[in-house]
């Protein structure tokens, strides 16, 4: 989503976030129906054929421009049309809220520069981006036309078999999610033509009896809002929309205790049952909601979709220094009872978006709250210590590595897991946002180190491109030198080893034959989830860095990115998820989530893009 970052204007946004910044849509789906990540699910979702829609055609025109001489948008006047929706419904409330909490009103405070402040290029340098910057958006095309040929109108298309298949709603996630990327790229024919076909999705039913509250709100809550204010307020329906799913959405918040049911059986909410919320939920579907509802409360002026985040932001903060590891929520909380005993810790999976919204949050809300400053500094101290790993490897390389930790209840040792996700590389560009938005330059060294290991691990493959989990040696001193015995050591005992094989070998001989056999590339200890699914959050974080500060080898290094990713994901229909990055040519999974074009294409047209598009000092991310 966009937020247009003002100086002025607070509700000049476009799309999560608020106040200052144009929030652009691009929020970390990564839950499904039970708690794993979406990617997960044990039983894939049916395809079925889609409908055809209207051939593709690949519009010559240039992407579109709103900006002023300056390079300032203009502001987005909060739309008053109070047409009654046909599409929307109603549910009874049974706690209704008596009193109301109201946003942050003032001044926004006049936050730092981001974004570097970029020379001229020569025409040389201007010619190699202008090329790569096309090269992204034909994959991109080539990927919308397959949806439209095969899925139009529906959730995800099937990049292999053709059909579609219903994974969030059956309201056509891939549709709403791409509105933003559709404008980004100039592509307005395109985007015109998905707001018309937008225009007849009911949210008065829908395709699942259960819905992921978190992944509706960022798929089509933020897709809405963020096409509507990158494209500047000119089509209200964007916004009628986002009131329909935002109203439908909020009754997941009507429990005893405000508190949301996350995996909401909103069919039963329709015809009136009462409602409480889950004893276990995961901390990043009930952190995550935030920009979504503020900039959806700032657009509408109906204060309640703030009070509903606010309230679980509170419950947060007073929870903050209380659980096992004091800084850091669980990836596990009891929201029925809001307390936080869980003893696991990650800024992974079931986790990662409920950090990275704080400083987002904090921008799109003008300064006017020390509230999610605060509890991103407290945060950050247990980070630091206990999350950030820097790994050891072959080359020598200084990166670091966000992985995990579970804390014993009975010695309070906490015990490092060592592990590396895809999701977790978002934490690059968090930290160096928060390095510019607080004040914290001594942080830029540890974001460029975090983005640096996620170049790394994409590096370091068969096919150039991160699996999704992994785990990697921790260093034993500042050094940090490559240690080719510990390694094939640490190898050799961290995996079943117990086969006849093995018999008489040493560990460093039992490391040296699952490295091979096993295809376990020099750095990993193992790779326990080989997938690529098309993700976007080591892009997310490259773009942002390469932005903050002008370095030419992180647009390199997406460049290798995007190509790997391009050879090795593309089929006749779209792009499709890959099942093991160490096989030289993996086998392709029959799914395509919709972030690959609301996101992953996105950074790398952003990144290839001039900077003055989709600026950091403009937009938050």
């Amino acid at each position: 989503m966009f937020l247009p970052r003002r100086k002025s204007t607070v509700f000049a946004l476009a799309c999560c976030v608020a106040f200052p910044l144009w929030y652009f849509h691009s929020l970390q789906p990564l839950l499904g129906p039970s708690l794993e990540y979406n990617q997960h699910q044990p039983n894939p979702p049916q395809r079925v054929p889609g409908p055809a829609a209207p051939p593709l055609e690949a519009p010559a025109q240039e992407p579109i421009n709103d900006h002023d001489e300056k390079g300032t948008l203009p502001p987005i006047v909060p739309s008053t049309e109070t047409k009654p929706s046909v599409h929307s419904v109603e549910l009874s409330e049974h706690y209704p809220v008596s009193s109301l909490i109201s946003i942050p009103t003032g001044t926004p405070v006049i936050l730092p520069r981001i974004q570097h402040t970029f020379a001229t290029e020569t025409q040389k340098e201007k010619a190699e981006r202008e090329e790569r910057l096309t090269a992204v958006k034909q994959s991109f095309l080539h990927s919308w036309g397959g949806y439209k040929k095969h899925a139009w109108k529906e959730d995800e298309v099937a990049p292999i078999a053709g059909g579609h298949a219903t994974t969030f709603g059956g309201w056509g996630a891939t549709l709403v999610d791409s509105l933003d990327t559709l404008w980004m790229m100039g592509l307005k024919e395109e985007f015109e033509e998905a707001v018309k076909a937008i225009e007849g999705i009911d949210f008065s039913t829908a395709k699942l009896d259960q819905l992921n509250v978190f992944e509706t709100t960022i798929r089509y809550l933020g897709g809405f809002l963020g096409a509507y204010d990158i494209s500047g307020g000119k089509y209200p329906v964007l916004l009628n929309k986002a009131k329909e799913i935002g109203n439908l959405l909020y009754g997941a918040f009507d429990t005893p205790n405000r508190m949301p049911v996350t995996r909401w059986e909103w069919a039963a909410a329709k015809k009136g049952t009462t409602q409480e919320a889950s004893e276990s939920c995961l901390i990043a579907e009930i952190g995550s909601l935030t920009l979504e509802f503020t900039r959806l409360a700032q657009l509408t002026k109906d204060v309640k979709f703030f009070d509903a985040i606010q309230r679980i932001t509170d419950v947060l903060d007073e929870q903050q220094n209380k659980t096992a590891l004091p800084g850091l929520w669980p990836v596990i909380m009891n929201a029925k009872r809001a307390n936080f005993t869980y003893t696991g810790f990650t800024l992974g999976g079931m986790a990662d978006s409920t950090y990275e919204y704080l400083p987002k949050q904090h921008m799109l809300l003008g300064g006017l709250t020390e509230q999610y400053q605060r509890m991103y500094e407290a945060a950050m101290v247990p980070i630091q210590k206990h999350i950030f790993f820097r790994a050891m490897t072959p080359d020598n390389k200084d990166i670091l590595v966000s992985s995990g930790v579970r804390v014993n209840e009975t010695t309070n040792v906490k015990v490092p897991d060592f592990e590396g996700q895809h999701l977790g590389c978002f934490t690059g560009g968090m930290v160096g946002i928060g390095a510019k938005i607080f004040d914290r330059a001594d942080d830029m060294k540890t974001a460029r180190q975090l983005v640096d290991g996620c170049i790394w691990a994409y590096n370091h493959t068969q096919t150039g491109i991160m699996p999704e989990i992994f785990r990697m040696v921790p260093c034993n001193d500042e050094k940090c030198e490559w240690d080719e015995g510990r390694w094939l050591k640490v190898v050799g005992t961290s995996t079943d080893t117990n086969q006849q094989v093995f018999d008489g070998m040493t560990d460093e001989q039992k490391g040296s034959w699952v490295a091979e056999n096993r295809r376990i590339p020099r750095g990993f200890v193992d790779i326990s989830d080989r997938r690529y699914i098309l993700r976007p959050e080591a892009i997310e974080s490259i773009f942002i860095f390469y932005r903050m500060t002008g370095e030419k080898q992180y647009q390199d290094a997406a460049w290798r990115m995007f190509t790997a990713i391009e050879n090795h994901t593309r089929t006749d229909i779209a792009n499709a998820a890959i099942n093991d990055v160490t096989l030289p040519k993996p086998p392709k999974d029959d799914r395509m989530e919709s972030f690959w074009l609301a996101e992953t294409l996105k950074y790398f047209y952003a990144i290839f893009a001039d900077p003055e598009v989709l600026s950091l000092d403009e937009y938050v991310l």
